[in-house]
């Protein structure tokens, strides 16, 4: 017969997970990117695991308040980050955070990531890189590219091509991903690099060009527009991602059930058709693809952000 205590530490077991509900921290507000993929799987997930599976969304601080959340949570697999590129690219941005972007969390999966291009308005007279190059380089400081706010992925990226490409371009903040695009198709800023999805409708309709993109591929969406590798840049290849993370010392069994039925769900043709018409492409792979690329982020964005000076 099982003690108390033999009874308790029996039910504790990774064996058993889940015995209740999952919550998955999404540090956003709805509608994101990331609350939308983590939305679209939560019924499945829930199906899979055969507990509920609830979404919170704890928004604030460009995300550090949800992260926070989570990094302080019970390592019992109960409470789960899904977050975004920003968790690499914000500790370059702050100072300070309360959390580790590594060491608080064990990786789960790497969901999805996103292509990302670089475009510029129809009055630019560029049809390539090498052009817009040429123009910026003789006459610095005279164009001007937007981006949804200091410290957002596109900012960083776009400082990554002036970098790479020795240029000066300058840059002009917005509230969010709508003026930077409407300002860019009026004519107020020449330039922007931003996802290969938002630009789409501006791009088929001759209203923005498409110059390049920074995946490491071409887009299926835009086969003649070329890659920044191809053209000479091969540390241009930055993709918007969208991960999933547990508190750090969440026993490896459960990252490893977890892994295992988030990658089940993404091969699943439903959810590739909906990741698809939200210009995501499916990763299905083991938990250190995650904890890699989080690394190789924290490594690129902290020396763009020495190197442009634009830390908050």
């Amino acid at each position: 017969m099982f003690s108390v205590f033999q009874l308790s530490h029996a039910q504790a077991q990774p064996q058993s997970y889940p015995t209740k509900a999952v919550t998955i921290v999404v540090p956003f507000t709805p509608g994101t990117g990331a609350d939308v993929i983590a939305r679209l799987l939560q019924p499945k997930l829930a199906e899979r695991l055969k507990v509920p599976v609830v979404i919170e969304n704890k928004v604030g601080a460009s995300g550090a308040i949800g992260t926070e959340l989570v990094a302080k949570a019970p390592a019992d697999g109960y409470t789960l980050l899904f977050t975004a590129t920003s968790h690499g690219t914000l500790p370059a941005m702050k100072r300070s955070l309360p959390y580790d972007a590594v060491k608080s969390f064990a990786p789960v999966a790497l969901a999805a990531t996103s292509a990302m291009s670089f475009v510029v308005g129809p009055q630019v007279p560029a049809a390539t890189l090498a052009e817009f190059v040429a123009l910026a380089k003789k006459s610095p400081g005279t164009l001007y590219y937007s981006s949804p706010g200091a410290g957002s992925i596109q900012n960083l990226a776009m400082e990554l091509v002036k970098i790479e490409n020795g240029i000066d371009v300058v840059h002009v903040p917005y509230k969010g991903s709508a003026g930077a695009a409407s300002d860019l198709v009026g004519g107020h800023v020449q330039a922007t690099v931003a996802a290969v999805q938002t630009m789409a409708p501006f791009v088929t309709t001759v209203r923005l060009r498409m110059l390049a993109v920074l995946s490491a591929e071409r887009s299926p969406a835009f086969p003649d527009v070329p890659t920044m590798k191809e053209l000479g840049h091969p540390a241009l290849v930055v993709d918007t991602w969208y991960g999933i993370y547990a508190p750090a010392g969440t026993p490896r069994e459960i990252v490893a059930r977890l892994n295992s039925e988030v990658n089940a769900l993404l091969q699943l043709p439903e959810i590739r058709e909906a990741f698809s018409k939200q210009g995501m492409t499916p990763v299905v792979d083991k938990p250190e693809r995650l904890a890699e690329l989080v690394e190789q982020e924290l490594a690129r964005w902290n020396r763009v952000v020495a190197q442009s000076n634009i830390r908050e």
